[in-house]
């Protein structure tokens, strides 16, 4: 029987040849299996072991994975606190590592391990890891009775995750990553931008897509009420395509070109009166006097009753998806869960009695400084970060608006004699919706953008995305530096990213 002491020489000398010699496949598998004994008392891996190339299965759904190279794949369960039970999993790949660490966000109250997303980082060569931030499932309810597992979910998940993934990182191959990144959307989009103020030297380059501002869920229970909750106030969703071509109408030229994209919606007003109904008789081609009520407040800021602003509003272009907050009967429960499970701690409360003055002081007392998004970020700036903001005009679900306001917030209090453009960009994508989709090219490399800033000083300006229809581009078009926009040049296809140029807005 080999002593403990020998099994931990025999670990050190496994490590070490890594930086010496290239490994079998055996050696490969008893590295991997070795991490499994690097736990602690709040750290168990409960598994460690060499996937070989092109036989993944991911857990859950049983969809086998072909095109994935060999991988040690590790799973962890964290527990920085009693009360804390966080689901990790870090994946190594065995050949052709670029000698870099990546880390994925999760959507919506977390839950799940982004598999896909870990897919794409390792398919790129990445060492990367993800959390399912303490919990199993897509519901909040995880967190009445649990306040530290809602300080998990906030922010420490993936902090720790962090942490151990990059130890073994150190395990597996012998040295530290040489450049570590994050990358997320919606929810995952905010988890970035809470891990870039809170721990500032952990990530050397951020990308945060549509950040899911925790007072968006005020603002879409405050929608619900005026859209949906009289029975008179709703608006089937078949008259959002004859909604939608008024927008157009009203809207779609104001940047100079008619291409059924609106470049810049903060631009865009729309008389919702001109489709009122003749006698207020209800058709399927025009709005009730209510219905018109309604269609102003989706595209309207949510304002308390002393006028102030919480939240800003869908803006024009959307109409296509307001069934997501405003197609009823009940709110959807991403955004019902913040007051249900975290303010009132009841399941059964209701969402009718919701009052935005109230209940939105509520829940931003209960986080602020736990799940908030915190604009200064000096001390990233000083570790030399950067960051690469995202957010969909047509984004259905978080209000476009609150990234630009998110965006100059940290360009005026992030302090520091350079220019925010130095370590911050922000692309706001025409057409696209929540995180992908929509009628805007939306598909655009952001890993690549924040390689080429990190690693080569290259820092991002005019991006060419393009957007897709049964698997085949379609169009394309610059993303610009907000503030800038895309402009046609005059000539050529307007599907064509080469005919625009990036402007200042007028």
């Amino acid at each position: 029987m080999v002593g403990t002491s020998e099994n931990n020489m025999m670990t050190k000398w496994i490590f070490s040849a890594l930086l010496f010699v290239s490994l079998t496949p055996a050696l490969w598998g008893q590295v991997c299996e070795r991490l499994q004994e690097t736990g602690s008392s709040t750290v168990s891996i409960t598994a460690a072991k060499v996937v070989p190339a092109g036989s993944f299965t991911v857990p859950g759904g049983r969809r086998e994975v072909s095109n994935l190279p060999a991988f040690c794949r590790v799973v962890a369960k964290l527990k920085p606190t009693a009360d804390s039970d966080i689901g990790v999993e870090v994946w190594l790949p065995v050949e052709n590592w670029n000698g870099k660490f990546l880390a994925v966000g999760s959507g919506g109250w977390g839950g799940t391990i982004a598999y896909d997303a870990m897919m794409d980082a390792l398919r790129r060569g990445y060492a990367t890891s993800a959390t399912d931030d303490g919990h199993t499932g897509g519901s909040a309810s995880f967190i009445v009775g649990h306040p530290e597992k809602f300080v998990d979910f906030a922010y420490r998940a993936e902090r720790e995750m962090t942490v151990e993934a990059k130890m073994l990182v150190k395990a597996f191959y012998g040295r530290e990553p040489r450049y570590s990144y994050r990358n997320g959307c919606s929810g995952g989009g905010r988890e970035g931008l809470i891990q870039a103020a809170r721990y500032p030297d952990e990530f050397d380059g951020i990308i945060a897509g549509d950040p899911a501002n925790v007072r968006r869920n005020a603002w879409a229970l405050w929608l619900a009420n005026k859209a949906f909750k009289d029975p008179a106030d709703y608006i089937p969703p078949s008259k959002y395509p004859m909604i939608h071509e008024a927008v157009l109408a009203a809207c779609d030229a104001n940047d100079g070109l008619k291409d059924g994209l609106i470049e810049n919606p903060e631009t865009c007003h729309v008389d919702f009166g001109k489709l009122g109904c003749k006698d207020n008789k209800d058709g399927a081609d025009c709005l009730t006097a209510r219905q018109v009520q309604t269609a102003k407040t989706i595209i309207s800021p949510a304002t308390g009753a002393k006028g102030e602003v919480y939240f800003p509003r869908v803006e024009p272009g959307t109409e296509l998806e307001w069934a997501r907050l405003a197609g009823g009967p009940a709110p959807g429960t991403l955004f019902l869960d913040q007051f249900r499970y975290v303010v009132y701690q009841d399941p059964n409360w209701d969402w009718r009695t919701f009052d935005l003055d109230r209940d939105a002081a509520k829940a931003n007392a209960i986080d602020k400084g736990v799940d908030e998004m915190e604009p200064n970020l000096s001390a990233f700036v000083k570790s030399n970060g950067k960051l690469i903001l995202y957010h969909g005009w047509a984004d259905q679900q978080v209000a476009p608006g609150s990234t630009v306001e998110f965006y100059k917030a940290a360009s005026r209090e992030s302090g520091g004699s350079s220019s925010s453009s130095d370590w911050m960009r922000l692309y706001m994508v025409p057409g696209m919706g929540h995180c992908g989709g929509g009628e805007g090219p939306g598909t655009f490399d952001k890993i690549s953008l924040i390689e080429q800033w990190v690693e080569h000083g290259k820092a991002p300006e005019e991006v060419v995305a393009s957007h897709r229809t049964a698997g085949k581009v379609d169009r394309t078009r610059p993303l610009c530096p907000y503030p800038k926009v895309a402009r046609y040049k005059g000539s050529g296809s307007v599907d064509e990213a080469a005919n625009f140029a990036c402007v200042a807005a007028k």
